[in-house]
């Protein structure tokens, strides 16, 4: 999916602060399609991944309501490389179908896909006009996951080591966000961010009229 309007692929590890900074772009008017809240809601009980997730896994990777059970499951797929494999061939086709409904029905400006796999997957970074990164140190996400999430160190780790390395995402990015102070200091970025974002998108449908 190339979109003809300009788009914005917003990324970072885990605890980055990619949440926050989606928020802030929204607030701003910029239209945000989030793919992990998409795969939640593929997930929530009668998502439309649940049919599938149950016909291979089984009930036991599905909470008593009937959602995914995200815990048991992330486990699960972290022990075994072909079970995760599983789950993505099943998760992918329609998060890439949502996310498409969601862009044509999308209003703002600009478009900005939230996606925290996307130097991971080897097609989003193409598929954007520009890549941002949402930075912090790795110790500073460790203690943000751990608080968010009451895990332990070992566990944040392993889903860290699940991700490019630091250095990679940042190697691919066209902007950055360091978001290791205070929420006013990512605000004041976002904003110069989004003025250059509607300059560019403004300048894109230019081109294409």
């Amino acid at each position: 999916m190339t979109s003809p309007r300009f788009s914005v692929g917003l990324t970072g590890g885990i605890g980055s602060g990619k949440s926050l900074v989606a928020d802030m772009f929204a607030a701003h008017g910029a239209s945000v399609i989030d793919t992990d809240q998409i795969a939640h809601q593929l997930t929530a009980p009668g998502g439309l991944a649940i049919a599938q997730i149950r016909q291979i896994f089984g009930d036991a990777f599905l909470t008593i309501d009937g959602a995914l059970n995200r815990a048991r499951m992330r486990e699960h797929v972290f022990a075994d490389a072909a079970a995760r494999q599983q789950l993505e061939k099943i998760l992918h086709p329609l998060i890439s179908q949502q996310t498409e409904a969601a862009a044509r029905s999308s209003t703002g400006p600009y478009l900005l896909f939230v996606v925290p796999l996307l130097v991971e997957s080897g097609r989003w970074v193409d598929r954007v006009d520009r890549v941002l990164v949402v930075d912090c140190p790795e110790a500073m996400q460790i203690a943000r996951v751990q608080a968010r999430n009451q895990f332990s160190v070992a566990q944040v780790e392993a889903i860290m080591a699940t991700q490019v390395q630091r250095s990679e995402r940042l190697a691919a990015a066209d902007d950055v966000i360091v978001n290791e102070g205070p929420p006013e200091a990512a605000a004041a970025a976002v904003e110069r961010l989004h003025r250059a974002y509607l300059d560019l998108a403004a300048k894109k449908q230019a081109r294409g009229l």
